[in-house]
């Protein structure tokens, strides 16, 4: 088997009005207008296998790495480093998994394989542990009234609990308040800023007005990530646990070393989200998987990576099918009572929705 083409479609989706940010607030989200790319590797068979990029990407990355992989047997390739063959490469460089476009390739080359050997993805990278992936319904930065109306729908729609966008010149009690009054202290709130409560004080001072209404689940990245030491007195001083949304196994031992985390949200590609997920369990924590309200390809593949990692308990962010018009994939990823199936059919399980991809193309190229 030879990977023979690859056909890129470069996609913007738009956000469904009303569905991320209240106006008042944020006027447009912005990031739905920045194009990703799906793609499709092809074979001398009847298998394939897809990919989707982050936000951003630019082209000639995706050009790069299709043309490293065109004429090889996937086969051939060592899962944790698709770009170099089985022996290739310094024994003494510790660190793999790097190129251009690699996450998405990876998924994409996991795709293929898992579909010409019958096997969904997370059985290429351990096998599920799990039958069912706990995932949270998500909002961006919104009024008190309109978050209200959110967490009706997430109600709705079977969630127990919601990751909220947020800063600290937001109304942030009033609103805690709101979603309390509609979901009650059972359901869980992660209150997520980027960074935006800005320092230690007016973290902590945030944090002792909202623990009285008890539905706050954890703070994740409150402050920039690079102020250890606030990060130090705010562990200190507030109730609720404390996450870091991180992506590689050096930062994590960073934060663990300084003790200011309880938990995390992890990024990575397929193999690297399992190890970094390794790590935490090493340090006895929990981690969720988180996202950049992607399309559905990107999702599905972070639902295999989350069952898969014994350490992954905690809700995940899989958000782009109800964030977006479109998920560009044939069948929606199936939300039930606050948790996604775990995938089993071959590969990542999901099938590129040709018919809805003319709507949000804006580019396509072949290359042999």
């Amino acid at each position: 088997m030879r990977i023979t083409s690859a056909d890129i479609w470069t996609v913007v989706v738009p956000t469904i009005p009303g569905r991320v940010h209240s106006p008042e607030l944020v006027p447009k989200a912005g990031w739905d207008e920045v194009p990703k790319h799906l793609f499709r590797l092809n074979t001398d068979t009847e298998f394939y296998g897809l990919g989707e990029t982050e936000r951003g990407m630019p082209i000639d990355q995706v050009r790069q790495g299709a043309r490293l992989l065109l004429g090889k047997d996937p086969e051939e390739l060592t899962l944790q480093n698709i770009y170099a063959g089985r022996g290739e490469g310094s024994e003494e460089k510790l660190e793999v998994g790097h190129g251009p476009a690699y996450m998405a390739f990876e998924m994409a080359i996991f795709d293929l394989v898992g579909r010409a050997r019958g096997m969904p993805v997370h059985a290429l990278l351990g096998g599920a542990v799990r039958q069912r992936v706990r995932a949270d319904y998500w909002m961006g930065q919104q009024t008190p009234e309109h978050s209200k109306r959110s967490v009706e729908r997430a109600l709705k729609l079977g969630f127990k609990g919601i990751k909220i966008k947020c800063q600290i010149e937001d109304p942030m009690v009033e609103r805690m308040k709101a979603i309390l009054e509609v979901g009650g202290r059972e359901f869980k709130v992660t209150v997520d800023p980027n960074e935006r409560f800005h320092t230690a004080e007016q973290t902590i001072a945030l944090a002792r007005e909202l623990e009285p209404l008890g539905n706050v689940e954890v703070f994740e990245d409150p402050i920039p990530k690079s102020d250890l030491e606030g990060y130090i007195r705010i562990h200190e001083e507030i109730r609720q646990p404390v996450a870091m949304h991180l992506g590689d196994g050096a930062s994590m031992l960073r934060a663990l070393k300084a003790g200011v985390v309880d938990c995390f949200n992890l990024g990575g590609s397929l193999v690297g989200f399992q190890r970094n997920a390794a790590v935490a369990a090493a340090a006895g924590m929990r981690c969720w998987h988180g996202s950049g309200n992607d399309l559905g390809i990107v999702d599905t593949a972070y639902v295999h990576a989350a069952a898969a990692a014994p350490s992954c308990t905690l809700a995940s962010d899989f958000v782009g099918s109800w964030t977006r018009e479109d998920d560009l994939i044939v069948e929606p990823i199936p939300f039930v009572e606050g948790y996604v199936p775990t995938p089993m059919k071959p590969g990542l399980g999901v099938e590129l929705d040709t018919v809805a991809l003319p709507r949000y193309c804006r580019a396509h190229e072949t290359l042999r």
